[in-house]
């Protein structure tokens, strides 16, 4: 397991209630949680709760490959963090914070060994800018 951990961050115009139900609600999560325009996720399920599990179900659109991924929530401060650990085992800590009438989020992973953290830092960043693309645009 590696002991990097990469930063991914965006600031959202609007405000921090609504990135947070956007970013937890799933009907929300399945329609911006892709980092490519060939990738989708068919399906999500999320008990927000201490313990509770997230999964989402990502897929190329093509069928080609597809995976879920999940994670058990650790921690939950409604609109300011949620931390979970992956299925891997890897920590996941997302913090919420309103400035200036804008919902800055920060992002922090533990990187996995596969692929190279410029790969994870740009899909993981592609991902947040198209969650912001998608509150921003309702």
């Amino acid at each position: 397991m590696s002991n990097t951990v990469i930063t991914v961050e965006v600031i959202i115009d609007a405000s921090v209630e609504q990135v947070w139900n956007y970013f937890t609600d799933p009907q929300h999560v399945t329609k911006w949680n892709a980092a490519s325009s060939d990738w989708h996720t068919t399906n999500a399920e999320n008990d927000l709760t201490i313990g509770g599990k997230f999964s989402y179900r990502m897929e190329a659109k093509d069928g080609s490959f597809g995976f879920d991924f999940w994670g058990i929530y650790d921690n939950i401060v409604l609109h300011k963090i949620i931390e979970y650990t992956l299925g891997d085992d890897r920590k996941v800590i997302v913090g919420f914070k309103n400035v200036n009438n804008t919902t800055e989020i920060i992002e922090k992973f533990d990187a996995e060994t596969v692929n190279s953290v410029e790969l994870q830092q740009s899909g993981w960043q592609a991902i947040l800018n198209n969650f912001k693309a998608y509150v921003e645009a309702n």
